[in-house]
């Protein structure tokens, strides 16, 4: 109620901005965090040998149950009648599920037990991925779209830098840095909320489906303007999967690749996270204001894109420190751009309105897609021709991803 006032007062809705804000920190440092991280860290200490592959084969998993729970899950929240509104009940519920996940993955010892357990994770973290990213099409005003997605895209810019840093600090104390995370994500999420005030649709009609309307409300929409929906959908997909094919290995990066002792990879992989934090923050500030003020969605995020390509190929060059530097400056100011913008870009080509979180969930299926799809790449590449060709490997699927986002015709 209070942000429909704010809106209709032409005042910006700031507590929906910071509640998303953290809410989306509240499960995106923590899990970005174990995945890209400790549970790499977990696995190498169980089957050194066969990390690489383990990683692909988990990543794979991942991929699966995720893309079935986050289509599931964003459906049910979209049609959800409750005196908690809509988006709360499911977050919620959420976080108490990922919170018995990750107490549980302090306690396996075997890969099989890790496959378990971060398979169930997925479906867990997904409850509140979709429901979250919906606020922006439930609440944020058009004219401020921009500036809300904003919010979204700083806490994507923070999420990986952050959750790497706090990460690298327990490399040793693996268990402690879970038990870390797990209060974070309690913290961040409760407050995100709290300030977003989702309240009671207990008055809102849910309309009654049936036949193909039914199976189209858990499934990908084939009705209305789809085109642009999935070009938006498979650009995003590849940013997210150059991205991760690096992120997803930057522990072996450091050790194998550029074959440094495990403490110095954990010094660099700090360095490496600040640069990324300061960059991505930076650039994710001004990119919601200036797609505001010029009316353009499209070109910033395709000009984003382009600027990652060259990023990612950077450590093709030497394997040295110094290149993984020069990637996280230039990577960290392009997903700066991108993300600031991306997700008015992806409120602006949903088919369908009423089905916000569901469609929503599709696009941002895209992050999860691609935090496995680029292991899975990185995995085939470093185990057939080495770690080197990665890099241009991930800057083709950039300027791929740039060319379907130009492609889109709704958005400027």
């Amino acid at each position: 109620m209070e942000n429909k006032q704010t809106a209709s007062k032409g005042k910006f809705p700031y507590r929906l901005g910071f509640g998303i804000l953290l809410g989306l920190l509240g499960w995106l440092i923590p899990y970005l965090g174990v995945n890209t991280t400790l549970l790499p860290a977990k696995i190498m200490q169980i089957a050194p040998n066969q990390k690489v592959q383990i990683v692909a084969m988990l990543a794979t998993i991942a991929m699966i149950v995720a893309t079935i729970a986050n289509i599931i899950e964003g459906a049910l929240s979209d049609r959800t009648v409750s005196r908690w509104g809509k988006r709360n009940p499911w977050i919620f519920l959420g976080m108490i599920c990922t919170l018995i996940c990750f107490f549980f993955l302090t306690k396996v010892t075997t890969i099989s037990g890790i496959i378990i357990n971060w398979s169930l994770f997925q479906v867990a973290l997904n409850m509140m991925v979709a429901p979250l990213v919906a606020f922006i099409a439930d609440k944020a005003p058009k004219k401020y779209r921009g500036s809300i997605s904003a919010f979204y895209g700083v806490g994507m810019n923070i999420g990986t830098p952050v959750g790497t840093m706090i990460a690298s600090r327990y490399l040793t104390n693996i268990n402690g840095g879970i038990y870390i995370f797990m209060i974070f994500e309690v913290i961040f999420t409760l407050a995100g909320l709290f300030l977003v005030g989702d309240g009671s649709n207990k008055g809102e009609k849910v309309k009654k489906l049936h036949g193909s309307e039914l199976l189209e409300a858990f499934f990908f929409p084939i009705h209305g303007d789809v085109r642009d929906f999935y070009l938006a959908v498979f650009g995003k997909l590849l940013f997210v999967s150059a991205q991760f094919l690096i992120t997803g290995y930057q522990l072996y990066i450091f050790i194998d690749y550029m074959k440094l002792s495990s403490a110095s990879a954990t010094h660099n992989l700090s360095i490496m996270s600040i640069i990324l934090l300061i960059a991505g923050v930076s650039f994710g500030i001004i990119g919601g204001p200036l797609a505001d003020k010029f009316h353009s969605l499209k070109l910033l995020v395709a000009a984003a894109t382009v600027a990652m390509a060259f990023g990612v190929t950077i450590p093709a060059i030497d394997p040295a420190p110094w290149t993984m530097f020069v990637y996280a400056g230039l990577s960290g100011s392009a997903m700066g751009m991108y993300n600031s913008v991306d997700q008015a870009l992806n409120v602006s080509v949903l088919p369908n309105p009423d089905s916000a979180a569901k469609d929503l969930g599709i696009v941002n299926l895209a992050n999860s897609l691609g935090q496995v799809f680029g292991p899975i790449v990185a995995s085939v590449i470093i185990s057939t021709i080495g770690y080197r060709m990665m890099f241009p490997a991930a800057g083709v699927m950039c300027l791929v991803g740039a060319g379907l986002i130009l492609m889109i015709k709704k958005v400027r």
